[in-house]
Protein backbone atom coordinates (compact mmCIF):
# COMPACT_ATOMS: atom_id res chain seq x y z
CA UNK A 1 0.00 0.00 0.00
CA UNK A 2 1.21 3.52 -0.83
CA UNK A 3 3.02 5.19 2.07
CA UNK A 4 0.62 8.16 2.19
CA UNK A 5 -2.55 6.02 2.25
CA UNK A 6 -4.13 5.34 5.66
CA UNK A 7 -7.16 3.29 4.55
CA UNK A 8 -7.57 1.36 1.32
CA UNK A 9 -10.87 -0.38 0.54
CA UNK A 10 -10.91 -2.62 -2.53
CA UNK A 11 -14.01 -4.22 -4.10
CA UNK A 12 -15.61 -4.66 -0.68
CA UNK A 13 -18.88 -6.61 -0.46
CA UNK A 14 -20.86 -7.96 2.48
CA UNK A 15 -23.80 -10.35 2.27
CA UNK A 16 -26.00 -11.26 5.23
CA UNK A 17 -28.25 -14.33 5.33
CA UNK A 18 -31.82 -13.51 6.34
CA UNK A 19 -33.87 -16.36 7.81
CA UNK A 20 -37.65 -16.08 8.03
CA UNK A 21 -37.89 -18.60 10.88
CA UNK A 22 -35.40 -19.69 13.58
CA UNK A 23 -35.68 -23.31 12.51
CA UNK A 24 -34.48 -22.42 9.02
CA UNK A 25 -30.98 -21.89 10.43
CA UNK A 26 -30.91 -25.49 11.62
CA UNK A 27 -32.33 -26.76 8.33
CA UNK A 28 -29.65 -24.84 6.44
CA UNK A 29 -26.92 -26.49 8.51
CA UNK A 30 -28.41 -29.94 7.96
CA UNK A 31 -28.89 -29.44 4.22
CA UNK A 32 -25.11 -29.01 3.74
CA UNK A 33 -25.68 -26.56 0.94
CA UNK A 34 -28.07 -28.70 -1.10
CA UNK A 35 -30.97 -26.34 -0.40
CA UNK A 36 -31.13 -22.67 0.51
CA UNK A 37 -33.35 -21.65 3.44
CA UNK A 38 -32.28 -18.01 3.59
CA UNK A 39 -32.57 -14.81 1.59
CA UNK A 40 -29.47 -12.84 0.68
CA UNK A 41 -29.16 -9.23 1.77
CA UNK A 42 -26.20 -7.39 0.28
CA UNK A 43 -25.30 -4.60 2.71
CA UNK A 44 -22.33 -3.59 0.53
CA UNK A 45 -21.59 -4.22 -3.12
CA UNK A 46 -18.15 -3.72 -4.67
CA UNK A 47 -17.20 -0.60 -2.70
CA UNK A 48 -13.75 0.87 -3.30
CA UNK A 49 -12.03 4.05 -2.08
CA UNK A 50 -8.87 5.29 -0.41
CA UNK A 51 -8.32 7.70 2.46
CA UNK A 52 -4.95 9.41 2.65
CA UNK A 53 -3.07 10.11 5.85
CA UNK A 54 -4.26 13.30 7.53
CA UNK A 55 -7.49 13.38 5.51
CA UNK A 56 -10.96 13.66 7.05
CA UNK A 57 -13.59 11.84 5.02
CA UNK A 58 -17.32 11.81 5.69
CA UNK A 59 -19.61 8.95 4.71
CA UNK A 60 -23.26 9.85 4.15
CA UNK A 61 -26.31 7.94 2.99
CA UNK A 62 -29.87 7.06 3.84
CA UNK A 63 -30.70 4.56 6.59
CA UNK A 64 -29.74 1.07 5.43
CA UNK A 65 -27.16 2.28 2.94
CA UNK A 66 -24.33 0.23 4.51
CA UNK A 67 -22.43 2.95 6.38
CA UNK A 68 -22.16 1.17 9.74
CA UNK A 69 -21.39 -2.17 8.07
CA UNK A 70 -18.54 -0.52 6.19
CA UNK A 71 -17.06 0.96 9.37
CA UNK A 72 -17.31 -2.35 11.22
CA UNK A 73 -15.43 -4.13 8.44
CA UNK A 74 -12.72 -1.44 8.41
CA UNK A 75 -12.38 -1.81 12.19
CA UNK A 76 -12.19 -5.60 11.93
CA UNK A 77 -15.37 -6.43 13.87
CA UNK A 78 -17.04 -7.82 10.73
CA UNK A 79 -15.61 -10.05 8.01
CA UNK A 80 -16.33 -9.09 4.39
CA UNK A 81 -17.88 -11.57 1.97
CA UNK A 82 -15.39 -10.44 -0.67
CA UNK A 83 -12.83 -7.72 -1.16
CA UNK A 84 -10.28 -6.43 1.31
CA UNK A 85 -9.39 -3.53 3.61
CA UNK A 86 -5.91 -2.31 4.51
CA UNK A 87 -5.16 0.19 7.26
CA UNK A 88 -1.90 1.79 8.35
CA UNK A 89 -1.61 2.99 11.93
CA UNK A 90 -3.41 2.63 15.26
CA UNK A 91 -7.17 2.58 14.75
CA UNK A 92 -9.55 3.92 17.42
CA UNK A 93 -13.26 3.53 16.75
CA UNK A 94 -16.46 4.82 18.25
CA UNK A 95 -19.17 2.74 16.65
CA UNK A 96 -22.36 1.49 18.25
CA UNK A 97 -23.15 2.86 21.69
CA UNK A 98 -21.17 0.94 24.30
CA UNK A 99 -19.72 -1.53 21.80
CA UNK A 100 -16.74 -3.31 23.35
CA UNK A 101 -17.88 -2.62 26.92
CA UNK A 102 -18.56 -5.46 29.33
CA UNK A 103 -21.72 -4.44 31.25
CA UNK A 104 -20.61 -6.37 34.36
CA UNK A 105 -17.27 -4.57 34.58
CA UNK A 106 -16.85 -1.12 36.10
CA UNK A 107 -16.09 1.91 33.97
CA UNK A 108 -12.50 1.87 35.18
CA UNK A 109 -12.06 -1.80 34.21
CA UNK A 110 -13.61 -1.18 30.80
CA UNK A 111 -11.23 1.73 30.19
CA UNK A 112 -8.21 -0.52 30.76
CA UNK A 113 -9.72 -3.35 28.73
CA UNK A 114 -10.53 -1.13 25.74
CA UNK A 115 -7.19 0.64 25.90
CA UNK A 116 -5.44 -2.74 25.85
CA UNK A 117 -7.42 -3.77 22.77
CA UNK A 118 -6.27 -0.54 21.10
CA UNK A 119 -2.64 -1.42 21.86
CA UNK A 120 -1.88 0.55 25.01
CA UNK A 121 0.11 -0.98 27.84
CA UNK A 122 -1.10 -0.73 31.44
CA UNK A 123 1.53 1.93 32.12
CA UNK A 124 0.37 4.01 29.14
CA UNK A 125 -3.26 3.74 30.28
CA UNK A 126 -2.22 4.75 33.81
CA UNK A 127 -0.67 7.91 32.39
CA UNK A 128 -3.82 8.82 30.44
CA UNK A 129 -6.48 7.66 32.87
CA UNK A 130 -6.91 11.03 34.62
CA UNK A 131 -7.54 12.74 31.28
CA UNK A 132 -9.99 10.02 30.21
CA UNK A 133 -11.88 10.30 33.52
CA UNK A 134 -11.99 14.10 33.32
CA UNK A 135 -13.32 14.09 29.76
CA UNK A 136 -16.04 11.52 30.51
CA UNK A 137 -17.34 13.55 33.47
CA UNK A 138 -19.20 10.65 35.06
CA UNK A 139 -17.85 11.17 38.58
CA UNK A 140 -18.01 8.28 41.03
CA UNK A 141 -19.77 6.12 38.45
CA UNK A 142 -16.34 5.34 37.02
CA UNK A 143 -16.15 2.55 39.62
CA UNK A 144 -19.72 1.30 39.09
CA UNK A 145 -20.76 -1.47 36.65
CA UNK A 146 -21.40 -0.16 33.15
CA UNK A 147 -24.85 -1.80 33.18
CA UNK A 148 -25.93 0.93 35.62
CA UNK A 149 -24.94 3.73 33.20
CA UNK A 150 -27.31 5.90 31.24
CA UNK A 151 -26.81 6.05 27.48
CA UNK A 152 -25.22 9.49 27.85
CA UNK A 153 -22.70 8.28 30.44
CA UNK A 154 -21.78 5.30 28.28
CA UNK A 155 -21.08 7.35 25.17
CA UNK A 156 -19.05 9.86 27.22
CA UNK A 157 -16.78 7.12 28.49
CA UNK A 158 -16.51 5.37 25.11
CA UNK A 159 -15.55 8.60 23.37
CA UNK A 160 -13.11 9.56 26.12
CA UNK A 161 -11.22 6.29 25.63
CA UNK A 162 -11.25 6.48 21.82
CA UNK A 163 -9.78 9.98 21.56
CA UNK A 164 -7.17 9.64 24.31
CA UNK A 165 -5.20 6.74 22.84
CA UNK A 166 -3.53 9.07 20.29
CA UNK A 167 -5.16 7.37 17.31
CA UNK A 168 -3.54 7.59 13.90
CA UNK A 169 -6.93 6.65 12.43
CA UNK A 170 -10.14 7.69 14.19
CA UNK A 171 -13.40 6.12 13.02
CA UNK A 172 -16.60 7.69 14.34
CA UNK A 173 -20.16 6.53 13.70
CA UNK A 174 -23.30 8.56 14.48
CA UNK A 175 -22.84 7.77 18.19
CA UNK A 176 -22.15 11.41 19.07
CA UNK A 177 -25.81 12.31 18.51
CA UNK A 178 -26.60 10.65 21.85
CA UNK A 179 -24.84 13.21 24.04
CA UNK A 180 -26.25 16.59 25.05
CA UNK A 181 -25.38 19.75 23.13
CA UNK A 182 -22.54 20.76 25.47
CA UNK A 183 -20.94 17.32 25.22
CA UNK A 184 -21.29 17.28 21.42
CA UNK A 185 -19.46 20.62 21.17
CA UNK A 186 -16.75 19.22 23.42
CA UNK A 187 -16.44 16.12 21.24
CA UNK A 188 -16.22 18.05 17.99
CA UNK A 189 -13.61 20.37 19.48
CA UNK A 190 -11.51 17.33 20.35
CA UNK A 191 -12.02 15.86 16.88
CA UNK A 192 -10.78 19.14 15.40
CA UNK A 193 -7.69 18.90 17.61
CA UNK A 194 -7.07 15.31 16.50
CA UNK A 195 -7.50 16.41 12.89
CA UNK A 196 -5.02 19.25 13.40
CA UNK A 197 -2.47 16.77 14.77
CA UNK A 198 -2.43 14.98 11.39
CA UNK A 199 -4.59 11.97 12.22
CA UNK A 200 -6.88 10.39 9.63
CA UNK A 201 -10.61 10.55 10.40
CA UNK A 202 -13.44 8.54 8.87
CA UNK A 203 -16.72 10.06 9.93
CA UNK A 204 -20.33 8.92 9.49
CA UNK A 205 -23.08 11.48 10.10
CA UNK A 206 -26.57 12.33 8.96
CA UNK A 207 -25.95 16.02 9.62
CA UNK A 208 -24.90 17.69 6.39
CA UNK A 209 -23.48 20.76 8.14
CA UNK A 210 -21.25 18.54 10.32
CA UNK A 211 -19.80 16.82 7.26
CA UNK A 212 -19.21 20.15 5.51
CA UNK A 213 -17.58 21.63 8.62
CA UNK A 214 -15.31 18.69 9.47
CA UNK A 215 -14.52 16.84 6.26
CA UNK A 216 -12.15 17.33 3.35
CA UNK A 217 -14.08 14.88 1.18
CA UNK A 218 -17.34 12.94 1.32
CA UNK A 219 -18.58 9.59 0.01
CA UNK A 220 -22.22 8.85 -0.79
CA UNK A 221 -23.51 5.32 -0.18
CA UNK A 222 -26.98 4.08 -1.05
CA UNK A 223 -28.41 0.55 -0.76
CA UNK A 224 -24.90 -0.83 -0.38
CA UNK A 225 -23.51 0.91 -3.47
CA UNK A 226 -20.99 3.71 -3.59
CA UNK A 227 -22.68 6.28 -5.82
CA UNK A 228 -20.07 9.02 -5.89
CA UNK A 229 -17.46 10.95 -3.91
CA UNK A 230 -16.11 14.48 -3.97
CA UNK A 231 -16.34 17.88 -2.30
CA UNK A 232 -18.49 17.69 0.88
CA UNK A 233 -20.90 20.43 -0.14
CA UNK A 234 -21.63 18.84 -3.53
CA UNK A 235 -22.05 15.36 -2.04
CA UNK A 236 -24.36 16.59 0.74
CA UNK A 237 -26.51 18.26 -1.91
CA UNK A 238 -26.83 14.99 -3.83
CA UNK A 239 -27.50 13.03 -0.65
CA UNK A 240 -30.29 15.38 0.40
CA UNK A 241 -31.79 15.31 -3.08
CA UNK A 242 -31.90 11.51 -2.84
CA UNK A 243 -33.22 11.63 0.72
CA UNK A 244 -36.23 13.78 -0.17
CA UNK A 245 -36.96 12.17 -3.54
CA UNK A 246 -40.34 10.54 -4.19
CA UNK A 247 -40.17 6.73 -4.26
CA UNK A 248 -40.81 6.56 -8.01
CA UNK A 249 -37.88 8.90 -8.76
CA UNK A 250 -35.22 7.32 -6.55
CA UNK A 251 -33.77 4.96 -9.17
CA UNK A 252 -33.50 7.70 -11.78
CA UNK A 253 -31.74 9.99 -9.30
CA UNK A 254 -29.39 7.17 -8.24
CA UNK A 255 -28.49 6.57 -11.87
CA UNK A 256 -27.90 10.28 -12.50
CA UNK A 257 -25.66 10.62 -9.44
CA UNK A 258 -23.57 7.51 -10.03
CA UNK A 259 -23.24 8.20 -13.74
CA UNK A 260 -21.32 11.43 -13.26
CA UNK A 261 -17.56 11.19 -13.16
CA UNK A 262 -17.02 14.77 -12.11
CA UNK A 263 -18.42 16.54 -9.07
CA UNK A 264 -19.60 20.02 -9.87
CA UNK A 265 -17.33 22.67 -8.43
CA UNK A 266 -18.73 25.59 -6.53
CA UNK A 267 -17.78 27.87 -9.37
CA UNK A 268 -18.86 31.31 -10.44
CA UNK A 269 -19.60 31.77 -14.12
CA UNK A 270 -18.14 34.79 -15.89
CA UNK A 271 -17.48 36.05 -19.37
CA UNK A 272 -13.83 35.36 -20.31
CA UNK A 273 -13.75 38.60 -22.27
CA UNK A 274 -14.37 40.65 -19.16
CA UNK A 275 -12.43 38.61 -16.63
CA UNK A 276 -13.49 37.44 -13.19
CA UNK A 277 -16.29 39.09 -11.21
CA UNK A 278 -13.69 40.30 -8.73
CA UNK A 279 -11.87 42.13 -11.50
CA UNK A 280 -15.17 43.55 -12.78
CA UNK A 281 -15.75 45.10 -9.37
CA UNK A 282 -12.18 46.36 -9.07
CA UNK A 283 -12.32 48.07 -12.45
CA UNK A 284 -15.33 50.21 -11.53
CA UNK A 285 -13.55 52.37 -8.98
CA UNK A 286 -10.94 52.20 -6.28
CA UNK A 287 -13.21 53.77 -3.67
CA UNK A 288 -16.13 52.09 -1.95
CA UNK A 289 -18.58 50.65 -4.49
CA UNK A 290 -22.32 51.00 -4.61
CA UNK A 291 -24.59 48.00 -5.15
CA UNK A 292 -25.08 46.78 -8.73
CA UNK A 293 -26.05 43.76 -10.81
CA UNK A 294 -23.28 41.76 -12.47
CA UNK A 295 -24.70 39.49 -15.22
CA UNK A 296 -21.53 37.37 -15.11
CA UNK A 297 -22.11 36.45 -11.47
CA UNK A 298 -24.45 33.48 -11.43
CA UNK A 299 -24.61 30.12 -9.69
CA UNK A 300 -23.31 27.13 -11.63
CA UNK A 301 -24.18 24.62 -8.92
CA UNK A 302 -27.96 25.01 -8.59
CA UNK A 303 -29.40 21.75 -7.25
CA UNK A 304 -33.14 21.23 -7.43
CA UNK A 305 -34.84 18.65 -5.20
CA UNK A 306 -37.64 16.57 -6.65
CA UNK A 307 -40.88 18.53 -6.67
CA UNK A 308 -43.89 17.35 -4.65
CA UNK A 309 -46.34 19.55 -6.49
CA UNK A 310 -44.50 22.86 -6.01
CA UNK A 311 -41.84 24.50 -8.17
CA UNK A 312 -39.63 27.39 -6.99
CA UNK A 313 -38.79 29.87 -9.73
CA UNK A 314 -37.16 33.29 -10.26
CA UNK A 315 -34.96 33.54 -7.14
CA UNK A 316 -33.33 36.96 -7.04
CA UNK A 317 -32.14 39.75 -4.76
CA UNK A 318 -33.69 43.20 -5.00
CA UNK A 319 -32.68 46.47 -3.40
CA UNK A 320 -35.31 48.58 -1.65
CA UNK A 321 -36.03 50.37 -4.95
CA UNK A 322 -37.03 47.01 -6.46
CA UNK A 323 -33.98 46.73 -8.74
CA UNK A 324 -32.19 43.36 -9.17
CA UNK A 325 -28.74 43.33 -7.56
CA UNK A 326 -26.16 40.64 -6.78
CA UNK A 327 -23.23 42.79 -5.69
CA UNK A 328 -24.31 44.05 -2.30
CA UNK A 329 -23.10 46.73 0.04
CA UNK A 330 -22.45 45.79 3.65
CA UNK A 331 -24.90 47.30 6.12
CA UNK A 332 -27.75 47.82 3.66
CA UNK A 333 -31.13 46.04 3.63
CA UNK A 334 -32.15 43.86 0.68
CA UNK A 335 -35.07 41.65 -0.32
CA UNK A 336 -34.64 38.03 -1.37
CA UNK A 337 -37.61 36.95 -3.48
CA UNK A 338 -38.77 33.84 -5.30
CA UNK A 339 -41.99 32.46 -6.73
CA UNK A 340 -43.64 29.18 -5.69
CA UNK A 341 -46.04 27.60 -8.21
CA UNK A 342 -48.48 25.11 -6.66
CA UNK A 343 -49.74 22.41 -9.07
CA UNK A 344 -51.39 20.63 -6.12
CA UNK A 345 -53.21 21.83 -3.01
CA UNK A 346 -51.07 21.90 0.14
CA UNK A 347 -51.59 22.47 3.86
CA UNK A 348 -49.35 23.83 6.61
CA UNK A 349 -47.17 25.70 4.12
CA UNK A 350 -43.99 27.42 5.21
CA UNK A 351 -41.26 29.13 3.19
CA UNK A 352 -37.58 29.43 3.99
CA UNK A 353 -34.22 30.89 3.02
CA UNK A 354 -30.64 30.18 4.06
CA UNK A 355 -27.37 31.99 3.39
CA UNK A 356 -24.31 29.77 3.01
CA UNK A 357 -20.63 30.13 2.22
CA UNK A 358 -19.21 28.66 -0.98
CA UNK A 359 -18.08 25.67 1.10
CA UNK A 360 -21.65 25.09 2.29
CA UNK A 361 -21.38 26.35 5.87
CA UNK A 362 -24.77 27.68 7.00
CA UNK A 363 -24.51 31.30 8.15
CA UNK A 364 -28.13 32.11 8.83
CA UNK A 365 -31.60 32.37 7.38
CA UNK A 366 -35.25 32.40 8.30
CA UNK A 367 -38.56 30.59 7.98
CA UNK A 368 -41.93 32.19 7.37
CA UNK A 369 -43.35 30.43 10.45
CA UNK A 370 -41.84 28.80 13.51
CA UNK A 371 -44.30 25.90 13.64
CA UNK A 372 -47.32 24.42 11.90
CA UNK A 373 -49.72 26.49 14.00
CA UNK A 374 -48.35 29.67 12.42
CA UNK A 375 -48.02 28.27 8.88
CA UNK A 376 -50.33 29.06 5.96
CA UNK A 377 -53.26 26.74 6.60
CA UNK A 378 -54.15 26.01 2.97
CA UNK A 379 -52.83 26.87 -0.49
CA UNK A 380 -55.14 25.92 -3.36
CA UNK A 381 -54.08 24.07 -6.50
CA UNK A 382 -52.98 26.48 -9.22
CA UNK A 383 -51.90 29.17 -6.76
CA UNK A 384 -48.76 31.21 -7.28
CA UNK A 385 -47.13 32.57 -4.14
CA UNK A 386 -44.54 35.35 -4.30
CA UNK A 387 -42.20 34.93 -1.34
CA UNK A 388 -40.11 37.77 0.00
CA UNK A 389 -37.57 37.88 2.85
CA UNK A 390 -35.93 41.17 3.77
CA UNK A 391 -32.46 40.89 5.30
CA UNK A 392 -29.68 43.19 6.41
CA UNK A 393 -26.36 42.43 4.78
CA UNK A 394 -24.00 42.15 7.76
CA UNK A 395 -21.56 39.91 5.92
CA UNK A 396 -17.96 40.83 5.29
CA UNK A 397 -16.71 41.02 1.68
CA UNK A 398 -16.89 37.66 -0.06
CA UNK A 399 -19.13 35.45 -2.19
CA UNK A 400 -22.15 33.60 -0.80
CA UNK A 401 -25.09 31.40 -1.81
CA UNK A 402 -28.80 31.67 -1.02
CA UNK A 403 -31.08 28.62 -0.77
CA UNK A 404 -34.88 28.53 -1.08
CA UNK A 405 -37.36 25.99 0.27
CA UNK A 406 -41.07 25.26 0.63
CA UNK A 407 -42.33 22.99 3.43
CA UNK A 408 -45.84 21.63 3.60
CA UNK A 409 -48.07 18.60 3.25
CA UNK A 410 -49.99 17.23 0.29
CA UNK A 411 -50.94 14.14 2.27
CA UNK A 412 -50.55 13.26 5.93
CA UNK A 413 -46.91 14.12 6.60
CA UNK A 414 -44.90 17.34 6.20
CA UNK A 415 -42.02 17.34 3.74
CA UNK A 416 -40.08 19.63 1.42
CA UNK A 417 -42.48 20.35 -1.42
CA UNK A 418 -39.56 21.83 -3.30
CA UNK A 419 -36.09 23.05 -2.47
CA UNK A 420 -33.33 24.82 -4.39
CA UNK A 421 -29.74 24.66 -3.17
CA UNK A 422 -27.35 27.37 -4.39
CA UNK A 423 -30.37 29.07 -5.95
CA UNK A 424 -28.82 32.52 -5.98
CA UNK A 425 -25.22 33.73 -5.86
CA UNK A 426 -24.19 37.12 -4.55
CA UNK A 427 -21.10 39.03 -3.56
CA UNK A 428 -20.55 41.52 -0.77
CA UNK A 429 -18.43 44.34 -2.10
CA UNK A 430 -15.10 45.48 -0.63
CA UNK A 431 -15.26 48.00 2.21
CA UNK A 432 -12.79 50.85 2.64
CA UNK A 433 -10.73 50.65 5.84
CA UNK A 434 -12.45 47.45 6.89
CA UNK A 435 -11.38 46.36 10.40
CA UNK A 436 -13.99 43.60 10.78
CA UNK A 437 -12.66 40.05 10.51
CA UNK A 438 -14.28 36.70 9.78
CA UNK A 439 -17.50 36.23 7.80
CA UNK A 440 -19.94 38.40 9.75
CA UNK A 441 -19.61 42.04 10.80
CA UNK A 442 -20.68 42.16 14.44
CA UNK A 443 -19.93 45.89 14.72
CA UNK A 444 -17.16 45.23 17.21
CA UNK A 445 -15.76 48.49 18.58
CA UNK A 446 -12.21 48.40 19.94
CA UNK A 447 -11.16 50.59 22.88
CA UNK A 448 -7.74 51.10 24.41
CA UNK A 449 -6.43 52.40 27.71
CA UNK A 450 -2.68 52.86 27.89
CA UNK A 451 -0.99 53.60 31.18
CA UNK A 452 2.61 54.43 31.84
CA UNK A 453 3.01 51.53 34.18
CA UNK A 454 4.63 53.80 36.79
CA UNK A 455 3.43 53.80 40.38
CA UNK A 456 3.71 56.68 42.88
Amino acid sequence: MCSDVAIKVESLSKCFHIYDKPRDRLLQMLSRGHKQYFREFWALRDVSFTVRKGETVGIVGRNGSGKSTLLQIICGTLTPTSGQVQTTGRVAALLELGSGFNPEFSGRENVYMNAAVLGLSTEETDARFAEIEAFAEIGDFIDQPVKTYSSGMMVRLAFAVAINVDPQILIVDEALSVGDELFQRKCFARIEAIKASGATILFVAHSGSTVVDLCDRAILLDSGDKLTEGAPKAIIGKYQKLLYAPADKVEAIRAAISGRSQIESMSVAFDPSTGSPENTAKRQTTHELDEFFDPNLRSQSVLSYESHGVVIELPQILNLAGEPVNCLKRGKTYRYTYQADFSVAATGVRFGMMIKTLAGVELGGAASAVNLQDAITYVAQGSVVRVEFSFQCNLNPGTYFLNAGVLGATGESETYLHRLLDACLFRVLPVTDNTATGLVDFKCAPDFTISSGKKD
